[in-house]
Order: C-alpha cells, then sequence, then structure tokens
C-alpha cells in the first residue's frame, strides 16, 4: 500500500488523519514543522504527501517550493484554515496537486488521495508507454526531462513546477495551436480548480517563462502568440 507524509502541526488534526489513512491500509508517516516535513519528504520522498500551509516556521509554501525545486515530484494535497483563492492560486503556481479547506471530511481527504495516486500512476504509464526522449536541445538551450532541469547556454535555469509543467507540454506539442483553456486544462488541470485560475493565469506563466529562456522575451523564438487564440512552441527545433 502507498506510503503518505502528514505535514500538520495540529495535533489532533495529525492523529486524525494518521488514524483515517492507516485505516485504509497506508503506511502513514507525520511531521509537526515545515523543517521536519522537508528532512522527511527529501530523503524518502512519499507516494503522497499532505501539506498543511500554516505552519511554525517554514511556512508549507516554503516547504513545497523546496521540494520542487529539489525535483521531488511527490502529489501534494494542501490544507489551508481558510477558503482563501490567493492561497489556492499560490500553492497551485508553486506545484500543488490538490487543495482541501478546513473542516473538512476525512472521506473527502481520502478520496482526493487516491485521485492523485491514480493520476500519478496513469501519468508514469503513459510516460513509460509514450517513451519519450530524455533531453532535448533546441537554439541555446537543453531540457533535460528527467531530471526537470533547463540549461541555457549550458547555465542551469531557475523554473517552477508549473513552468517545467508548462514547457513540457508545450514542446510535446510543438507545431501545434494550444488554446489557453486546453493549458488550463492539462497543465493546471482546470477541472479541479477552475474557479480559481483564469487564462489570464496561463498569459502570466508564459511571459516568465520566455524572460527565462528567449534570447529577446519581446520576441520570442520557440513560445509564440497565435493572436487570438493561444500559443505555440516553434517546431523549427
Amino acid at each position: 500500500m502507498s506510503n503518505i507524509l502528514i505535514i500538520e502541526d495540529n495535533e489532533t488534526v495529525a492523529l486524525g488523519l494518521q488514524k483515517t489513512f492507516s485505516d485504509e491500509g497506508f503506511t502513514v508517516n507525520t511531521a509537526a514543522s515545515g523543517e521536519l516535513g522537508l528532512s522527511q519528504a527529501t530523503n524518502q520522498p512519499p507516494d503522497v504527501m499532505i501539506l498543511d500551509i500554516m505552519l511554525p516556521g517554514m511556512s508549507g509554501f516554503e516547504v513545497l517550493k523546496k521540494l520542487r525545486d529539489k525535483g521531488i515530484h511527490t502529489p501534494v494535497l494542501m490544507l489551508t484554515a481558510r477558503d482563501d483563492d490567493m492561497d489556492k492560486i499560490l500553492g497551485l503556481e508553486l506545484g500543488a496537486d490538490d487543495y482541501v479547506t478546513k473542516p473538512f471530511n476525512p472521506r473527502e481527504v481520502i478520496a482526493r488521495v487516491k485521485a492523485l495516486l491514480r493520476r500519478a500512476e496513469y501519468t508514469t504509464q503513459t510516460d513509460s508507454a509514450d517513451n519519450p526522449p530524455a533531453k532535448i536541445t533546441f537554439g541555446n538551450l537543453e531540457v533535460d526531462f528527467e531530471r526537470h532541469e533547463v540549461r541555457k547556454d549550458g547555465r542551469l535555469i531557475e523554473l517552477s513546477h508549473r513552468e517545467f509543467r508548462l514547457l513540457e507540454y508545450m514542446i510535446n506539442a510543438r507545431g501545434k495551436l494550444i488554446t489557453r483553456d486546453r493549458l488550463l486544462e492539462d497543465v493546471w488541470e482546470y477541472d479541479s480548480y477552475g474557479s480559481y485560475l483564469t487564462t489570464r493565469t496561463v498569459d502570466n506563466h508564459i511571459l516568465r517563462l520566455r524572460k527565462k529562456i528567449e534570447d529577446e522575451p519581446d520576441s520570442p523564438r520557440f513560445i509564440l502568440t497565435v493572436r487570438g487564440y493561444g500559443y505555440k512552441f516553434s517546431d523549427d527545433v
């Protein structure tokens, strides 16, 4: 059965989740601070993680960013004590996979965690079946899909988890028109988070990505705008 890490400083909530997932057959580890949770997740990445935003010392946002920067792509369900769309948007942009607002129904948390695990398993199987190249080079850029790294002129570029997913998706669809709605559905999984996201989210990420990979962001060579429709990645690579 799957291994889950719960990073939650509220003892009552943590114990409740621990019992709930243990009863479902999960192997459960817990951490009461961001620092301890980050250490556990780094040393032995779990199959799935529940991460509270409001943690003593290092916040859940900081933990998530550090994990994604380390190349750890474990599915993460975030817990928030308030129904704040900005919290949700920030978490999703940093690489969170789902959200639950406190107080929550434990059965809903279990259902969401199991959905994340199914999605991760499907993605792994699809990637294996498609057998995509481990690396691709175009212009002065090299993208390493296995390491989740991008280098420009040999220098490592820091991309967020979402920026890398966006770049990877566009490269795999190079030469094809991709609408903003399609990017929301496939990269941000809009079906789950539609109330928190708009097409402006896509535009902002495209702008940031261009600034990092393009020599002239205002006259892009790779990520091209199809006015009135969306974007496409140049097939001249």
